[in-house]
């Protein structure tokens, strides 16, 4: 019996509606346009609006539009691993909260936490569960409201952040298509740099934390460009190299979009060209674990089967990775 692989076998994408602009944002810190794309190569985000709106909001039309694409219904699904760093509550899950909204009455879940990295880490802990021939069906989401948790006082990083959602299908394959490897990492000593001060069991809300602005987003953005530019890129080119890709051999580089100026770096490291590089940072900024979900939501229609694709990602805490897929449809 052949191998088998787990293959992307249908994605979906959603971001709402509002946008926010560099103009705008002018109006709200001290910054401007120019600054702006010069450091960032971030044009606009988009900003879920509205009272009541949570994170699981964000993944409802994406997957839907999935599962349609898909000729399924909900209830086929086996698995959820719903990748996010602002879940709609501490608990219960968001996972579950999903599966509930569109109906995924047969399917168990929960959340993968792993900052920006979120999706790759998913994406090949889904894949195990398709390669041991314990599931079928395997839908692996990322999404984030990063909104929700961005001080937008702070120049720093609220140009950065958006919302949105990307999510796939994984699927047995037996043509050799699907995830064929990849190399994850973390160092947690990377905590200083990038992360939320407050509102966890060590330090939970109280009046002085709230007062203090320490539940939102926090990142000193030297350190963790440093950081970014040289162990994404390394991971990306690690994974080729492990399995003796060339520039040439890949069709597409998707990289998470935290900054241009790291995309470029992890382009150069891998040697692949700009014309192969997936990018949206410009029209949606930083959305966390929805970035190359919807990368590949976006490209879907450039890729072809058999096509070559090199994920790569990194995020606070620190965790970093890299996924080698071969295209399957």
């Amino acid at each position: 019996m052949s191998k088998i692989h787990a293959a992307i076998t249908a994605v979906g994408g959603y971001v709402p509606d509002y946008v926010l602009t560099n103009k705008e944002l002018e109006t709200l810190v001290d910054t401007n346009d120019e600054w702006i794309t010069t450091r960032t190569g971030i044009r606009e985000r988009r900003i879920l609006k509205g009272e009541g709106l949570a994170t699981s909001d964000l993944a409802v039309p994406a997957v839907k539009q999935l599962l349609e694409k898909r000729g399924i219904g909900a209830e086929e699904i086996d698995l959820i691993i719903f990748c996010t760093t602002t879940p709609d509550y501490p608990f219960p899950a968001t996972a579950n909260l999903f599966a509930d909204k569109i109906g995924a009455k047969n399917a168990w879940g929960w959340d993968l936490q792993a900052a920006c990295s979120g999706f790759v880490f998913g994406l090949t802990t889904g894949a195990q569960f398709i390669e041991s021939g314990k599931h079928k069906k395997v839908l692996v989401v990322g999404a984030d409201k990063m909104s929700a948790m961005v001080d937008y006082t702070d120049r720093a990083t609220c140009i950065l952040f958006g919302d949105g959602c990307g999510a796939a299908l994984l699927e047995p394959d037996y043509e050799g298509y699907g995830v064929i490897d990849s190399i994850l990492k973390s160092d947690g000593a990377g905590i200083p740099y990038l992360h939320q001060k407050a509102g966890g069991s060590l330090r939970p809300a109280t009046h002085a934390t709230i007062d203090a602005r320490q539940h939102y987003a926090y990142q000193e953005g030297q350190a963790v460009f440093k950081f970014a530019v040289t162990n994404m890129a390394n991971v990306a080119a690690e994974v080729m190299e492990r399995n003796n890709l060339t520039a040439d051999d890949i069709a597409w580089l998707v990289p998470h979009q935290a900054n241009k100026r790291i995309i470029d770096a992890t382009a150069s490291r891998t040697g692949v060209p700009a014309e192969k590089v997936v990018i949206n940072i410009d029209r949606y900024g930083n959305t966390t674990n929805a970035t190359i979900p919807l990368c590949l939501w976006e490209w879907e229609s450039k890729f072809k089967k058999g096509d070559n694709i090199i994920l790569a990602a990194f995020g606070g805490g620190f965790t970093w990775g890299s996924a080698y897929l071969r295209w399957a449809y």
